[in-house]
């Protein structure tokens, strides 16, 4: 007898462990999956995120079926924690399914410091931390830019980065795409987007975003954990921020665009946040080239904070940050859509795959892995709370057939942000993490301590565990935090 979960009138019937399954009824074009144990599905049915997924299979273009991984929670009208393959040619591309923060994403850094030779300088490194790298909502970069530079990060990506010395041809090799989108195209991101961003160049911006110095605690597979240069007691740091108000002003400039142009696929939709551009019309085209736009602008931002990142490492320790061998392991990006070819029913076909709050994790062999990891798959990082573990993955063999090479992204939320203000104090947060666990956190302010505390988010152990069982991320390396600066 096949096993239910009940929902508010949505009933999802089990697959396979881990695998529920929305079937397809009335307007809906394919199936909508959860990928969940039942503990985190439990989690995921309290808000929207069932009704939410269940709304993005009514996309045109819809592929095999609409994909919610472990951490789903409830988003912009589509799911954070979705994914959602749509056609390239007869479906469409949502700016709505790929959310507001284009290029949302993490790097990761390596050094050659281990947590002893660490410890003692922890205060001294979180106010340097703070003081060096921009935080906080609004203004305020590491470099001030005219119009003329914005179009040029706009369009090279990180290669500007390299060109202007805030990066090492090492960089770009080990970042996806190398650091730069092809197709992007400056002239299709407003004036008043690149207005908004051309003062944020460099900087972490505020809610859920941070910079946290961590050391690594567990290897779990040895030989990946060689490869990707990961060793139990060595401290690395993990950069999560996006592409700040350039990103957020391009997803609305063409939300409203498409609301003018295609009213009548938006009628089609349960919901308008849904607002998609029919695939080959002009709109479809010139979000495209702004999103990969809007995307290497967010890699550049990493790239800056990262190269800022090690200036306070080199004054901190009185070593050159090559010494330390501060190295970047990996940047996934977790709120995009590519263009990328996928076997859905033995035939090759290319789709627009959009990940919101999801990360590619393609597998060993995979050609569009840096040439770094091909062997043993790509890397993937996961970040749990400031108070939890954060892990590195690994693509995994069944992440091309489940989920069009895609895992979840973070722990995910379980608190809205009000709600989380009204039940802890920052203040109290802030103390508990140094005197409990030798967390040290400085932020903008004591609300966003409270917003971002530990039991907001859901149990990073169980998403990756979740992952892993399924084949779609395997598990490496887990890390701890030891200093986290928020804005």
């Amino acid at each position: 007898m096949t096993q239910t979960f009940d929902a508010d009138g949505i009933t999802l019937e089990q697959v396979r462990e881990h695998v529920w399954e929305i079937p397809q009824t009335g307007e809906m074009r394919a199936p909508a999956r959860v990928l969940a144990s039942r503990g985190l599905l439990e989690e995921i049915s309290e808000d929207k995120t069932l009704e939410q997924i269940t709304n993005t299979t009514h996309l045109p273009g819809i592929t095999k079926y609409a994909i919610c991984m472990p951490d789903g929670h409830q988003g912009y009208g589509f799911p954070v924690g979705g994914v959602g393959a749509l056609d390239a040619e007869d479906g469409c591309i949502s700016p709505g399914a790929v959310g507001y923060d284009i290029n949302c994403g993490v790097r990761m850094m390596r050094t050659n410091l281990t947590y002893g030779e660490l410890q003692g300088h922890e205060e001294e490194l979180v106010e340097s931390l703070f003081a060096n790298v921009p935080s906080g909502l609004g203004g305020g970069g590491i470099v001030e830019a005219g119009v003329d530079t914005v179009e040029e990060i706009l369009e090279r990506g990180v290669e500007w980065a390299l060109e202007a010395g805030h990066a090492v041809e090492d960089d770009l090799l080990h970042c996806e795409d190398e650091g730069v989108r092809p197709g992007a195209d400056a002239e299709k991101i407003s004036q008043k987007a690149k207005d908004r961003g051309k003062n944020q160049i460099g900087s972490l911006g505020s809610g859920n975003h941070f910079l946290e110095v961590q050391r690594v605690t567990d290897i779990f597979d040895d030989s990946v954990g060689d490869a990707f240069g990961l060793e139990e007691e060595q401290i690395v740091v993990l950069i999560h921020c996006g592409s700040r108000g350039l990103g957020h002003q391009t997803c609305n400039d063409y939300l409203r665009q498409i609301e003018q142009q295609h009213q009548g696929l938006l009628t089609q939709l349960p919901d308008k946040e849904l607002a998609a551009a029919p695939a080959g019309s002009q709109l479809a085209e010139d979000y495209y080239a702004a999103m990969n736009a809007a995307i290497n602008f967010a890699w550049v931002n990493r790239q800056l904070i990262m190269h800022r990142t090690r200036q306070v490492f080199e004054r901190v320790f009185d070593r050159s940050w090559e010494e330390l061998e501060m190295e970047l392991l990996y940047d996934v990006a977790h709120n995009i859509a590519k263009k990328e070819t996928h076997t859905v029913d033995g035939q090759k076909r290319e789709l627009f795959v959009h990940r919101k709050g999801a990360t590619r994790a393609f597998p060993a062999g995979h050609p569009e892995v840096p040439a770094a990891y091909r062997d043993v798959g790509q890397p993937v990082i996961i970040p749990g709370s400031m108070g939890a573990g954060s892990y590195v993955l690994r693509g995994g063999e069944n992440s091309m057939d489940l989920t069009f090479g895609s895992t979840a992204h973070g722990a995910g939320r379980l608190m809205s942000r009000t709600q989380a203000k009204n039940e802890f104090w920052g203040g109290d947060v802030q103390q508990q993490l140094e005197q409990q666990n030798q967390i040290y956190v400085k932020a903008q302010s004591g609300a966003t301590v409270a917003e971002e505390a530990p039991g907001v988010y859901k149990d990073v152990d169980e998403v990756v565990r979740v992952s892993d069982e399924l084949g779609i991320g395997d598990t490496v390396a887990r890390t701890f935090p030891v200093c986290n600066i928020k804005g």
